[in-house]
């Protein structure tokens, strides 16, 4: 049999734990700005997705020429209501060579981590230089990640928080103390938003809605918007869009799923790779609105499965799993069924 390397929720924590989670996040980062500056080396796709009335489960497959990728992850906004998590999810990688698997992990910590990375990676190429204040409208579960992601790569050393849930900000305020944030709890979405050079809006519903206002925006300011995420969600008022200059990871998705939703099929944003790679200019002025319009794309999590299996692979971490069929004989797949050919 054919053993596929494997790493648990239990051994990515503490993977994360004995690594430390700036340094993850500052190499992830890195890893995948790398794989955006090779963007057209990717065989690229919208993610395929089943809808319900209670969420979304999708596949977000990717390959180059030699490496296959593919996550398994869902979306269901009342699921911690229900005692689940909103989001979980695991991922593969395959050889291209001949399909088999290479890799095979959790990734409902790692997209936290990815998610965290990637909206690092964008904001500081698009906002202002220097920032220190960021507004998050939204404390669930990628908070914490977004608030140390923010201030290992940017800088960032304030956030002001805010959350219809009062229960959700206190969790935050007591895990960005423990990462040594300086976080407060935010009046209202526009008392967290005054003085922002950065505003991050993750919320969880799954619904048209808008948690951040035309006014509430000011010159200059780079938003992140990462919960917009689905067909029928939106978190910005579309006036915001349309002042703004908006990037996207892969434009035929967030069409779908991001705020792009809301605007005509003749707007057309920039994706990212090309402000990374030089091929057009990200921000141009410095009372230039930016907005990030992510809606996660397939290729982060590529480079984060590539990373993550470079960085525990041949550790006591890893554990081996028997998934892949592998007769004596590649035609005779009977054999490994047939009870003539079992040793007694």
């Amino acid at each position: 049999m054919s053993a596929v390397p494997f790493l648990s929720v239990a051994n990515t924590a503490r993977w994360v734990r004995e690594r430390g989670l700036t340094t993850v996040l500052a190499d992830l980062t890195e890893a995948i700005e790398a794989d955006f500056r090779r963007w057209p080396d990717f065989d690229k796709t919208p993610r395929v997705a089943a809808h319900s009335t209670d969420g979304v489960i999708e596949l977000m497959p990717v390959a180059d020429a030699t490496s296959y990728g593919f996550k398994y992850v869902n979306g269901h906004p009342l699921n911690p209501t229900r005692g689940f998590q909103t989001v979980t999810a695991f991922g593969v990688l395959a050889d291209v060579l001949n399909g088999y698997p290479t890799f095979l992990s959790e990734m409902t910590v790692l997209t936290a981590l990815r998610t965290a990375a990637t909206s690092a990676m964008a904001a500081r190429a698009l906002c202002r230089p220097n920032p220190t204040t960021m507004a998050l409208i939204g404390t669930g579960s990628q908070a914490e990640f977004q608030a140390a992601a923010f201030q290992q790569v940017l800088g960032v050393d304030r956030v002001r928080a805010w959350d219809v849930d009062p229960a959700a900000v206190r969790k935050f305020l007591r895990n960005a103390a423990e990462l040594g944030i300086d976080a407060v709890a935010a009046e209202s979405a526009e008392d967290a938003v005054r003085g922002a050079d950065i505003i991050t809006t993750c919320t969880a519903d799954k619904a048209y809605a808008t948690v951040l206002t035309d006014d509430m925006v000011s010159a200059g300011v780079h938003v992140n918007a990462i919960g917009g995420d689905c067909p029928g969600k939106t978190e910005l008022d579309r006036a915001i869009l349309e002042r703004a200059s908006v990037f996207v990871e892969y434009e035929p998705q967030t069409r779908i799923e991001g705020e792009l939703q809301q605007l005509p099929a003749d707007f057309r944003p920039t994706e990212l790779w090309q402000v990374l790679t030089g091929v057009v200019p990200g921000r141009t002025s410095a009372e230039e609105i930016t907005v990030f319009d992510s809606v996660g794309f397939a290729v982060e999590d590529f480079s984060t499965l590539r990373y993550v299996f470079e960085a525990v692979r041949g550790t006591e971490l890893v554990e081996y799993l028997d998934v892949v069929a592998d007769p004596a004989d590649p035609k005779d797949l009977f054999a490994l069924v047939s009870a003539a050919r079992v040793p007694a």
